[in-house]
């Protein structure tokens, strides 16, 4: 008997998996020094921007994720589901 839907696990855990690498991968704050230019200041709030959209979309992967290992859970499939009863008519 199957417990888990194992596709949609290994979709959510695939997520998961892939929010975590992309943590880790732009876990670091771009930083400015004393004495930039215009155009580094710019290229830095660039830079932060683009960080930033980067950890809210691991964030969001890692939590779809995560909510798709809970789905897999309750979303087995029943042996009866293809056949109908059908109810006599109360009379």
């Amino acid at each position: 008997m199957v417990l888990v839907d194992k596709r949609i696990l290994s979709g959510g855990i695939a997520m998961i998996i892939a929010g975590i690498v992309l943590t880790g991968a732009y876990a670091e704050q771009p930083t400015g020094q004393a004495g930039m230019s215009e155009e580094e200041i710019i290229d830095l709030m660039i830079a932060e921007d683009q960080n930033q959209a980067y950890q809210m979309l691991s964030g969001i992967l890692i939590g779809i994720g995560f909510l798709l290992v809970l789905i897999s859970f309750g979303a087995r499939r029943k042996k009866d589901t293809a056949k109908r009863k059908e109810k006599k008519p109360a009379e």
